[in-house]
């Protein structure tokens, strides 16, 4: 599958690593190609700097988020929450109409320090805002209640028996993204509903903050027992 993974910090690159060494065609999507390329400081989360990740992924091209998305024929969106209606846009709405766009970027407000809060909360989510922006897009929300590293491999932490969540409108486009997930070995996928579920599916970010203040990792997860 021709996948176009939008955002260039620590989760889109491992996103895309894991996609392309699955098989799929992978390209990058960022604002300035040529910048990101250039960049050799370690990521925010300590990661390596994107020039020496890609020095190691060079089959997975790096494109603007215009170029990527057209190429594409489902779109990731691993950029920052608060910035992921600029990034998408930018992408431009005629490149999404159709397509599944998969979210799993969270809308972390971090106006008033650590830890953030969400904005929007409650009554709304960053998953149906993207959706109502581009209405002709299949938004699909899902991953967002893990660290990077357990999207990719969830067998790292008690051996994958643990929960994923999905929200959207369009069965099919959550059939694909179910797929995908599949792909990365999650095995207990759980359907919340419509693209309204991803309020609660967000939501689970603040509790998420908490237990990794508390432990000291990321490298954890929730189980849904029943």
């Amino acid at each position: 599958m021709k996948i176009a993974v939008l955002g260039t910090g620590t989760v889109g690159p491992t996103i895309a690593g894991a996609l392309s060494a699955l098989g799929h065609d992978v390209v990058i999507g960022t604002r300035d190609p040529k910048a990101t390329l250039s960049r050799t400081e370690p990521g925010a989360m300590g990661g390596p700097p994107f020039a020496v990740w890609h020095a190691a992924h060079s089959r997975i091209d790096v494109a603007t988020f215009t170029e990527a998305a057209a190429r594409a024929d489902l779109i990731i969106n691993a950029t920052n929450g608060a910035g992921s209606l600029q990034a998408l846009t930018a992408a431009g709405a005629a490149n999404l109409a159709g397509k599944v766009l998969m979210d799993i970027a969270n809308p972390l407000d971090f106006s008033h320090g650590f830890p953030p809060s969400l904005n929007p909360v409650n009554t709304d989510s960053l998953a149906e805002q993207l959706q109502r922006a581009f209405p002709e897009a299949r938004v699909v929300k899902t991953l967002n209640t893990m660290t990077a590293s357990v999207m990719v491999d969830p067998a790292s932490v008690a051996g994958g028996d643990h929960t994923v969540f999905v929200s959207g409108n369009d069965a099919a486009a959550k059939e694909t993204v179910t797929g995908l997930l599949a792909g990365f070995g999650h095995r207990d996928i759980i359907d919340l509903g419509d693209i309204t579920t991803a309020r609660g599916a967000e939501m689970v970010l603040p509790i998420w903050l908490r237990v990794w203040g508390a432990l000291g990792t990321g490298a954890f997860n929730f189980k849904i027992a029943r």
